[in-house]
């Protein structure tokens, strides 16, 4: 079996040694409105790089004008805000992430390779007809998003019903002291939570749209981070149970928001998606729906027509890599081991030490049709046992419809 997929990956993979050499990715996306650009680790400099090289050919060259990534929506409104040259006291992008994104695990986002691809937005946004947008999707921001909800509404309607509701629903959270886990517990234990509340909030600001302001997207703002505090409840409320139901909150919110963002820019509007291979590659072509477990990936090819959505998985064989031991631990620098025998990793690696693409069609997509293990690294990793449980089960092709790889990798430079 794995020779096959050996004389497959031989036949068709296309070396990559600089930027030109993926003009044949950018045909293969053709007219897709959805572009998902994944990674193996969070912390490996050539997946953000490439990832950014890629995305402005897609800004340049098709149109894109959405960045949507894993990340937190209000910390991303503020390079939002500072690459559309909306009111911003940031001197550089440096300044923007390190203060920006300071929740941990900060180096996903606050780094000197997203610090370049920022500067570049101001400065493509400065001239052109057609601004790039640039947003967090993720659901972890529960505290932020309400706090920027109460500062907004106090500002614009001080007395009104919106801001008390929302008075109401922060307050709920109060005996949790912004720890999710206390706050997980104590609805588990007590039966108390703040669904009611939340979910109010969230249907009186969806009501009141014609009474708040669009300039500088203020009013997306205020939806988003409404959304944000209903689902990022859910989400903790199920962190302390078993099985899939967080995960499924979490990407669902996810695609919720990519959603949201398209219904507010118009549905022609294109958009680029950065996230970890887990949540862009289709979960049903994994052992996740074994566990009943879906993703963004999935859930976007299931709502859009096949030829809207194009998922590209990024991977690499060995290096290094920024990650954490354990949660909420300070970040260094590991080394990430060779592939493990039979892997992806490993097969892309013996048939060729060098960086290559892979594109796969209805002509050759059935050739890579093979369950083989596939590498992911979190933002927590111990390379000594990565063989036990960093390999998640995969039919390659199903999963993406293109592959880059890297044969070896350097961790990418926290700011």
């Amino acid at each position: 079996m794995n020779m096959m997929m050996e004389e497959a990956i031989r036949k068709f993979a296309l070396p990559v040694n600089e930027l030109g050499d993926l003009y044949p990715l950018l045909e293969a996306v053709g007219d897709s409105k959805i572009v998902l650009l994944g990674e193996s680790t969070h912390g490996t400099s050539e997946f953000y790089r490439w990832r950014a090289e890629f995305s402005k050919r897609l800004i340049q060259e098709k149109g894109f004008s959405i960045i949507a990534v894993e990340g937190d929506w209000p910390s991303a409104s503020q390079v939002n805000r500072y690459i559309n040259d909306f009111t911003t006291s940031y001197e550089n992008a440096a300044h923007l992430l390190v203060q920006s994104f300071a929740r941990w695990p900060t180096w996903m986002w606050a780094n000197e390779e997203i610090a370049d691809f920022v500067e570049w937005l101001k400065n493509f946004n400065a001239s052109a007809t057609r601004k790039t947008g640039f947003y967090g999707i993720d659901v972890y921001s529960l505290w932020e998003s309400m706090e920027e909800i109460i500062h907004y509404l106090n500002d614009v309607d001080p007395s009104g019903v919106d801001v008390k509701l929302a008075k109401q629903a922060f307050s709920c959270f109060d005996s949790s002291n912004r720890d999710p886990e206390n706050y997980a517990v104590s609805s588990a234990s007590f039966s108390t939570d703040c669904s009611d509340e939340v979910a109010k909030l969230l249907a009186s600001i969806l009501s009141n749209t014609a009474f708040y302001s669009h300039e500088e997207e203020a009013h997306l703002n205020l939806h988003i981070n409404s959304l944000v505090t209903k689902n990022a409840e859910q989400y903790f409320r199920a962190m302390i149970k078993r099985g899939a139901e967080s995960w499924n909150i979490r990407d669902r919110h996810m695609v919720e928001t990519v959603n949201e963002l398209r219904n507010y820019h118009g549905q022609e509007a294109r958009i680029i998606i950065w996230e970890h291979n887990t949540h862009i590659g289709d979960a049903r072509a994994t052992d996740m729906k074994d566990d009943k477990m879906v993703n963004v990936g999935q859930l976007l090819r299931e709502q859009n027509p096949p030829e809207d959505v194009y998922a590209i998985g990024f991977g690499s064989y060995e290096g290094t890599v920024i990650a954490a031991e354990t949660w909420e631990t300070p970040s260094q620098e590991m080394t990430l081991p060779p592939g493990i025998k039979n892997s992806w990793e490993y097969l892309l690696h013996k048939t060729g030490a060098f960086d290559k693409l892979l594109i796969f069609n209805d002509s050759n997509r059935r050739l890579f049709d093979r369950w083989i293990g596939h590498r992911a690294v979190g933002v927590v990793y111990n390379p000594k046992y990565e063989a036990r449980g960093n390999y998640v089960p995969s039919m390659i092709s199903q999963r993406y419809d293109a592959f880059l790889f890297f044969d070896q990798t350097r961790a990418l430079k926290p700011l």
